[in-house]
Order: structure tokens, then C-alpha cells, then sequence
């Protein structure tokens, strides 16, 4: 994209993002499938140890940093959008087991995938200096609605 910017003077921006959660979100991603599955009292496999971390961020605030970026951003620059929620997989399980009222002997230690890497991380310093934006959402706010919808819906 930033090439065909520079060859055809495209009024583009770019924006990158951290792991998103929220309503919504397809099954097969870590939040709704572990909420799934302990809805339904299934092993909750963990790849690893579970000390794989991400950063988390909600999708509606996801959603407001590109609505700004399109309206307020800079052409042809690139913002980075983070929840500055860094989380590792084994404790995100641990807040959805404790929400849901379910055992931590649901937890499956499984092997991890080759190459999986260990930590996502991202700097969204420009977007919040340059566009002053912020999350709403906290974590902690954040994957209790998050669940909560989740039940709500199954």
C-alpha cells in the first residue's frame, strides 16, 4: 500500500493493531473459544506453559482509532493502535474460569505450535500523541463485558 501511495500519490493511511477482543469475534479465536468451552465444561487447551503474552485491545476502541485515523490521520502515514493490556494467554483463561464460576481443572497444557512466538507487542505512542487517542476500555472492564455477552449469546 505505502508503495502504490508513493507511485500513484494515493490518499492513504495504514494502521496496525494488537490483538482485538469484543463481541462478535469468531469461535476460533483464544476469548470466545475458552468462554465456549468452559460454558460447556470442556478442556481449555493451552498451548505451552500459557506465558505466550498479547496485547489486548477492544474491538469498539479498535474501531474509534481508525474512525479517527480516516478522519484526522495524516496521508500516508502508518498508526499503530495498542490496548496497552499486555495479558498472557494463561491468565486471560484464568479471568474467564473465575467470571464463569468453572475449575482451573479444565485447563489442558498441550504442546505449542513451531515457532509460535512468545509475545505480541505494539507502541501506539503516535496515534496518541499525534491523534490523542486512548482506549475507553480497560481489560479488566473490557473481558467481563466480554464475557458476559458471550453467555448471554450461547
Amino acid at each position: 500500500v505505502k508503495s502504490y501511495y508513493r507511485t500513484y500519490n494515493l490518499p492513504i493511511t495504514i494502521s496496525r493493531c494488537s490483538n482485538n477482543y469484543g463481541p462478535y469475534q469468531h469461535f476460533e479465536k483464544l476469548i470466545p473459544s475458552m468462554i465456549y468451552k468452559a460454558i460447556n465444561n470442556d478442556e481449555l487447551p493451552i498451548y505451552g506453559n500459557g506465558c505466550n503474552i498479547r496485547d489486548w485491545l477492544h474491538v469498539y476502541d479498535h474501531c474509534t482509532a481508525i474512525d479517527l485515523i480516516i478522519h484526522e490521520g495524516k496521508i500516508g502515514e502508518i498508526y499503530n493502535i495498542g490496548g496497552n493490556n499486555e495479558k498472557s494467554n494463561i491468565d486471560i483463561v484464568k479471568i474467564i474460569i473465575k467470571e464463569l464460576g468453572k475449575s482451573e481443572k479444565l485447563i489442558k497444557y498441550v504442546n505449542d505450535r513451531p515457532g509460535h512466538d512468545l509475545r505480541y507487542a505494539i507502541d501506539s505512542t503516535k496515534i496518541k500523541t499525534t491523534l490523542n487517542w486512548k482506549p475507553v476500555y480497560s481489560f479488566e472492564n473490557g473481558i467481563i463485558d466480554t464475557i458476559r455477552w458471550y453467555t448471554k449469546i450461547l
